[in-house]
Parts: structure tokens; C-alpha cells; sequence
């Protein structure tokens, strides 16, 4: 489920549920296809298909908005998919709706989110210029690593019109009507029971039950302790005043912030960090907080969620700096999230305290994993994430063949 709320309550006013479906065409061969893959329908020769249904619950109702929508198969190599970007455009589907067109798009696409995940899991250990300054374990400064490099993911993007999400179904303009502001989610939710049977089938039987909720990147990673994490993927924002210290608490959740003055020479600002709820779980007044919120003067239900102002123009492609609110582009994360937005880089140096007064100074303000860009271009049109690696080609496979000829060695 993608999971819309428009009235800043941390209910969800309109949802899109995607149902998917696998067949077997031929279930005696261990192949994904037989042959190469030339049409996402009707191809004998591609023996695993999936197909899904997108249907919009809203106080209107429940609504199809289309189903039989094929699911683009991954990018296996030249001989089985030979003309993967054509065919995978094939994959980008249209349906009408009340307020205009939208579009949805499921497959594989190249892996967008870059972040140098050894260093950040490392104890903070930054590689780029900060690796020095390390207090519990200085290490000479190295070029970062792209972790995520050469990696595809399976991705369900949606296309709609705006009028589709706001509250009263128009498209504002103005950044501060009482209307401009979304909040975004998405949860998965699988059946409550898995049986491992004796035959070796598998058997899932009883009502849906909520896994997994995502909204702004890292929020889960980052800010929600071990102890939580179960209880946050199950919950649903409108329940998240449990988690509130967690936040602006460090006294009992010791996060990044915390390590930044353990690990370096830095200060950060002291609890209750107010800038961190209005990032995580109100809004950023004057940018993307909701205006029509059931609290005093309209103030929002605090909550996790990726809020979005509609009504603030984007920025042009070609103009667009990676580091988005933070560089004085109001249309970036964390007002929204653009594919080329730099969230690790945000991140880091909002848990440093930029946005508090005296706390934007370096090194608060310099604060990087290093990785600024993705490996592979994204598109300019929907559904904008890049190409994925086939499997005959990943870098992953080339980059351990060059290493076993050029020293003479074994792969790691």
C-alpha cells in the first residue's frame, strides 16, 4: 500500500493497494524463460510472469483503477533480454482516472539510493575527510565507497495527478494553502500464517497482517532503536506518539547524534532536539508542515511521515543540487525526496544540528559519506530510476574478473 494523508491527522485519506499475481507457464524446467524475451504478454518464451492490480480506497470508495498489469522481468542478459530498456518501457502503464491520467510501473530498475554503507555502519567511520578525526579509531583518510553500486531493486512507482491526493481534490498553487501538504508511507503486509508443510509446499493462510512501514529514508535505520523496530514496522502513524522520544529524547535512545560527540570532535545540540520532530514527524513550518491539522491553529498529529508540499514548483533537472532543502532548494528533501536527492549527506548533518541556530558551522555542515551521486543516470521520465545491471554483466562479476586478471589472485 502507498498511503496518502492529506489533513494532517496520520490517518490515511487515500490509499493504493497493489495485489500481485505469479504464474508458472511450465513448471517441469528450473528456467526463468526458454528463450529471449521480447513482449511483457503472451511471450511463450517467458516462463515466470506476474501481474498486479492497482486498486485506490479514499472516503469515496474502493476503485480499480486497473488491473492484468504486467510486471517487467528482470534483466537477465543479452541472450534472454535482449532489448531490456525497450521492453521494459513497455512496462509503464496508463489508466484514466476522474481528475486525468496516471501511470504505474513494477520491475527491476537500478539500485537509486547511493550511500557508502561500510563507513556508516562502522561506528560513523566517514572515509572522506573525516576518517582522521575519528577519537575512537583515526584511520587515514580513503575515497568512499558506493556500496549499493551495480545493485538492482524491485520497484512499484505510481504516477498521479495531484488533485487525485489533496484534500478536497484540487491542485493548489500556493505553497501555504491549507491544502499544499501531503504526508507519505508505505506499508506491505503479508498473511498471518506460513506453514512449512512435510511435502515441502507452503501453505499461507488468515488476513493480511502489516510487516513492513517506510516513509522517510533512514527514519526506521536511524532513529528507531532495536528494541522498536517490530513494533514500528506493525504501527501506523497515528500511533506515533510512542516513538516521539525516540526523537527528541537522545537521553534515552543514544542515536547518531549522540556519536557524533562521541566519535568526533563536534557538538550537537542539546534534547529536546525540536528540529528533529518538525523533520521526522511534523514538518518543517513555513515548508512542507500540514496547515489543516487537527491540533491548535491547525497543527499537525505528530507523525512519520515523507510530507510533501505540491504546491512548490521543482526544480529544474539541470539545476537541482543534491543536497536539496539544505541548499536552499525548497522543493528537495526533506520536503519530499527527488531520485538524485543526497539523503545520507541531509541526514548526517540535520542529526548535527544545521537547522538549529549556531549549529550550521563546520564541521556540523560538512558532514559526508562521501558517495555524492549514483552510479548509473537515472531517467528524466517516468519512472525515473536507472536501467538495471543485467545478470551476464554486473559490475559485481566484472569488477572480481579484473581483480582475478590483473593480480593473479581468486575472487573475494
Amino acid at each position: 500500500d502507498i498511503n496518502i494523508d492529506n489533513n494532517g491527522d496520520a490517518v490515511a485519506d487515500v490509499s493504493f493497494q497493489f495485489t500481485f499475481q505469479t504464474t508458472i507457464a511450465n513448471p517441469n524446467t528450473f528456467l526463468y524463460n526458454t528463450g529471449p524475451i521480447n513482449s511483457l504478454r503472451g511471450d511463450p518464451d517467458l516462463n515466470v510472469q506476474q501481474f498486479y492490480t492497482i486498486t485506490m480506497v479514499s472516503s469515496g470508495g474502493t476503485v480499480v483503477l486497473d488491473s492484468n498489469l504486467p510486471v517487467v522481468p528482470s534483466n537477465i542478459g543479452p541472450r534472454s533480454t535482449p532489448n531490456y530498456e525497450a521492453l521494459a518501457a513497455t512496462g509503464v502503464q496508463s489508466f484514466g482516472t476522474a481528475y486525468g491520467v496516471g501511470r504505474s510501473f513494477a520491475g527491476q530498475r537500478d539500485e537509486g539510493f547511493f550511500i557508502d554503507l561500510g563507513s556508516i555502519f562502522d561506528l560513523l567511520g566517514l572515509r572522506e575527510g573525516f576518517n582522521s578525526l575519528h577519537q575512537l579509531a583515526p584511520l587515514p583518510n580513503q575515497a568512499a565507497a558506493g556500496n549499493t553500486d551495480g545493485f538492482n531493486v524491485h520497484t512499484i512507482a505510481l504516477q498521479v495527478p495531484i488533485s487525485m491526493l489533496t484534500a478536497g481534490n484540487t491542485r493548489p498553487t500556493d505553497p501555504n494553502a491549507t491544502n499544499a501538504v501531503i504526508g507519505i508511507w508505505s506499508t506491505a503486509n503479508r498473511p498471518s500464517t506460513r506453514v512449512l508443510n512435510t511435502d515441502g509446499t507452503i501453505t499461507n493462510t488468515g488476513g493480511f497482517v502489516q510487516v513492513s512501514r517506510l516513509g522517510n529514508p533512514l527514519a526506521n535505520e536511524v532513529v528507531i532503536p532495536l528494541v522498536a523496530k517490530d513494533r514500528f514496522n506493525a504501527s501506523q502513524p497515528s500511533g506515533d506518539a510512542q516513538f516521539l522520544s525516540f526523537v527528541n529524547d537522545t537521553a534515552r535512545n543514544p542515536n547518531f547524534e549522540q556519536l557524533f560527540e562521541l566519535l568526533y570532535p563536534i557538538n550537537v545540540p542539546t534534547p529536546p532536539r525540536n528540529d528533529l520532530v518538525t523533520v521526522f514527524l511534523t514538518g518543517i513550518p513555513g515548508a512542507n508542515q500540514p496547515r489543516n491539522g487537527p491540533g491548535s491553529g491547525g497543527a499537525p498529529t505528530p507523525s512519520e511521515q515523507l510530507r510533501l508540499n505540491v504546491a512548490i514548483p521543482p526544480t529544474p533537472l539541470g539545476s537541482r543540487n543534491r543536497l536539496g532543502f539544505l541548499a536552499g532548494q525548497l522543493d528537495g528533501f526533506p520536503n519530499g525526496r527527488r531520485v538524485g536527492d543526497d539523503v545520507v549527506d541531509i541526514e548526517l548533518r540535520v542529526l548535527a544540528g544545521v537547522l538549529v541556530p549556531g549549529f550550521d558551522v563546520a564541521p556540523n555542515n560538512q558532514l559526508s559519506d562521501g558517495v555524492d551521486s549514483n552510479d548509473r543516470p537515472y531517467l528524466s521520465v517516468f519512472p525515473y530510476l536507472g536501467t538495471p545491471s543485467s545478470g551476464y554483466d554486473s559490475p559485481h562479476f566484472m569488477r572480481r574478473t579484473t581483480i582475478r586478471e590483473g593480480k593473479g589472485t581468486s575472487p573475494k
